[in-house]
């Protein structure tokens, strides 16, 4: 296959994937075995986390205005009640290290599941029953509204948010690091969700949180194969010019696929919840299982 068009196609995946609680990393793994392309190698390695740097690029355009705003009123808020250390930006980056110390620690665990489809499957599946109850459990209240007696829901804006919360949250973050398939924005929002937020409460600040604990993530790894250090090192010297536009399509492309993904997202879920993702995580998780088994034997 032309690797032009092969980075249009990946660009695409990983856009689509990177923020819906499908799992990117996942979807990743499933075109490498189908298309059979060496994603561990030192090349495919690189361009996996270039595109997937593309994608999430894109937030902090998206979501300008929203991080002006809160830069402008930090640490009191717009409406004087927060602190330094309840301030929306403050509970993004307390959840974010709540996240980034143990996933350190637990480097060689994540790497060691990362190629097996058999966990991508299994998280897949176990993410949609649990996506799919936690939405359930709360949909009553979400058609009720803000103000409902009795809601289970008791953060509606991210700006009402509690340091809590954004600790739970961090905490969940974590499986998405150690399962993959797990979908970091399904660990994200679901937790979000039985701590009392709303649907679009916990799907924006998951998104928010995104933003360092991929940046992170990302720029580390990009660091390490730009160098020639860590697992199948490349370095800059080993990318032909080829190579070089290969990587810019699949940037580009997986950047404004996912910038539409974002904004297509944010409106469906206040309309319609996420169960049809949940659905589709049983659907996808299963066949994963399947030809997994079945490759094993």
């Amino acid at each position: 296959m032309n690797h032009y068009f092969l980075s249009v196609l990946l660009g695409i995946i990983e856009g689509l994937t990177e923020f819906l609680p499908v799992s990117s990393t996942g979807h990743l793994r499933i075109a490498e075995a189908l298309l059979h392309i060496p994603l561990s190698s030192g090349y495919w390695k690189m361009y996996s986390i270039v595109i997937q740097l593309g994608a999430i690029l894109c937030l902090p355009v998206y979501f300008r205005a929203r991080i002006a705003k809160f830069l402008s009123t930090f640490p009191r808020g717009e409406r004087g009640d927060r602190t330094l250390l309840t301030h929306p930006l403050s509970l993004t980056l307390v959840a974010f290290v709540v996240t980034a110390i143990p996933a350190f620690l637990l480097t060689k665990i994540i790497g060691k599941n990362l190629e097996s489809l058999v966990v991508i499957g299994s998280s897949l599946v176990i993410g949609g029953i649990v996506m799919w109850l936690v939405d359930a459990r709360n949909a009553r209240w979400e058609a009720a509204g803000q103000g409902a007696n009795g809601s289970r829901i008791g953060t509606w804006h991210m700006e009402d948010m509690g340091l809590g919360q954004a600790v739970w949250i961090g905490a969940c973050q974590i499986l998405s690091a150690v399962f993959p398939g797990t979908s970091r924005s399904m660990s994200t929002i679901g937790a979000g969700q039985l701590a009392g937020m709303s649907r679009a409460s916990a799907l924006e600040f998951s998104f928010f949180l995104s933003i360092p604990t991929m940046m992170a993530a990302t720029g580390y790894d990009l660091l390490k194969s730009l160098v020639g250090k860590g697992e199948n090192p490349l370095g800059v010297s080993g990318i032909s010019g080829d190579g070089w536009v290969t990587l810019g399509i699949g940037f580009v492309v997986s950047f404004f696929v996912a910038y539409a993904a974002v904004a297509w997202f944010m409106a469906w879920v206040r309309r319609h919840g996420f169960v049809p993702f949940a659905v589709y995580r049983l659907v996808v998780g299963s066949a994963v299982l399947i030809w997994a088994l079945r490759f094993a034997h």
